[in-house]
């Protein structure tokens, strides 16, 4: 039974973000490392993907919304657009052969879930706000001794109780909204939400340099210096998160 997990989830493509948590002493000293889903699709995906492939079996893959987009080549999201077409077709394979859920146990939290979205969907939305009942929806069919379950996909770390699960969302290594640095989790005996800081100048610079996609100066310029608040990610998510019930 791990001890200490790290949850890294939505890096994006965002390799100077991604190198700085991996950095981390808590994560470097993980027994295992959580990857929950939409890990290229952004500015430097081959890259990315490699680097989380070197942790080798530390790493625990789920997939995301994105990574299921990116290996069928479907996205018409112009950054994710350009990402598939970069990938290798090793790397295609790896990521449409990822699962929707991962369940592990964890020393002092137990059956844990782990998941892109919800545990029934890679692309649905929760928020920290959403009704209790809706989080009946959500666990419709989980086991009973599922105490605690772990998401990401709406960029925005949280952790709550529902229903007496715990629910947790590291938010985003790559895209964050509400605050620049890279958040992730750590689960050691409880849960920990982290935010690593790093230099977003010389970050957006390599960005820019090292990437092939045309607008990545942009991109990183709004992405990874989280031009979006909490409130702004919010706003779009809400609607969604209440046709999804």
């Amino acid at each position: 039974m791990p001890e200490r997990v790290a949850v890294l989830s939505d890096i994006h493509g965002v390799l100077p973000a991604l190198e700085a948590v991996l950095a981390e002493p808590d994560v470097r000293d993980a027994d295992l490392i959580v990857l929950t889903g939409d890990l290229a699709a952004g500015p430097q995906p081959v890259e990315t993907i490699d680097l989380l492939s070197s942790l080798g079996e530390r790493a625990v893959w789920v997939r995301g919304n994105a990574d299921r987009e990116l290996a069928a080549a479907t996205t018409e999201e112009p950054v994710s657009r350009w990402a598939a077409s970069q990938l290798r077709d090793d790397q295609r394979v790896l990521l449409g052969g990822l699962p929707l859920t991962v369940t592990l146990d964890v020393a002092g939290l137990g059956t844990t879930l782990f998941c892109h979205a919800t545990p029934s969907d890679d692309e649905e939305v929760v928020l920290v706000d959403s009704p209790l009942d809706r989080w009946t929806t959500v666990f419709a069919g989980l086991p009973d001794e599922v105490t605690t379950v772990v998401c990401g996909h709406t960029h925005m770390p949280f952790a709550r109780l529902a229903h007496r699960r715990l629910v947790v969302n590291p938010g985003s290594v790559g895209m964050p909204y509400g605050g620049a640095g890279a958040h992730w989790a750590l689960l050691a005996g409880g849960v920990t939400l982290r935010r690593t800081r790093f230099d977003l100048d010389a970050a957006c610079a390599r960005i820019r340099a090292e990437s092939g996609y045309p607008d990545a100066a942009e991109w990183a310029d709004y992405f990874v210096r989280s031009a979006a608040s909490d409130a702004d990610a919010l706003r779009v998510f809400g609607p969604r998160a209440r046709d999804s019930a």
